[in-house]
């Protein structure tokens, strides 16, 4: 008697997710917060997406006067990470509410973190920096948020820091 052998294969597809998830797991210790609905308010009269940014780093704040300078239709809102609105849209980002390590653009319905943000950020505002987004979305997303990583440790060393937010 011959026994069939039927070869299985099996695609494995691997997905990338490159916006941070809108709340944050449970922990089991600690009572389930949904940041999400905490943070509602944010957008219930104003859909415009927030930059969340370091308020005390002068790169950072170097790079909101860019942003308000080139964005005349006024799609972008600004929020420090350290004042107490940018905490509760860290958490909705799934984030700690004492992590200065990243920008964070948050939209109504997900947010993006380093590279990503910076470019979806880009994608908001005036010419051309949309089209210079659209060039560096094909450096591999590892690539951006090493070089992100590496400005970003080192920014205090490198372009000073402020004794309060300018905004």
């Amino acid at each position: 008697m011959a026994a069939l052998i039927v070869p299985v294969t099996a695609t494995v597809r691997r997905q990338f997710h490159v916006s941070a998830p809108l709340s944050t797991p449970p922990r089991s210790n600690a009572l389930a917060v949904d940041w999400v609905k905490e943070t509602a308010s944010f957008f219930e009269k104003d859909s415009r997406p927030i930059m969340l940014f370091d308020g005390v780093c002068d790169l950072c704040n170097g790079g909101v006067k860019i942003v308000r300078d080139n964005d005349r239709r006024r799609n972008i809102r600004f929020e420090a990470l350290q004042s107490e609105s940018g905490k509760r849209l860290l958490q909705r980002s799934g984030r700690a509410p004492d992590d200065i390590s990243s920008v964070v653009l948050v939209e109504k319905d997900r947010s993006y973190i380093k590279s990503e943000a910076v470019l979806k950020i880009m994608k908001y505002i005036d010419l051309p920096f949309p089209q210079l987004a659209l060039f560096l979305q094909f450096i591999p997303l590892f690539v951006r948020d090493f070089v992100y990583d590496n400005i970003a440790d080192n920014r205090y060393n490198i372009f000073g820091r402020s004794d309060s937010c300018e905004i």
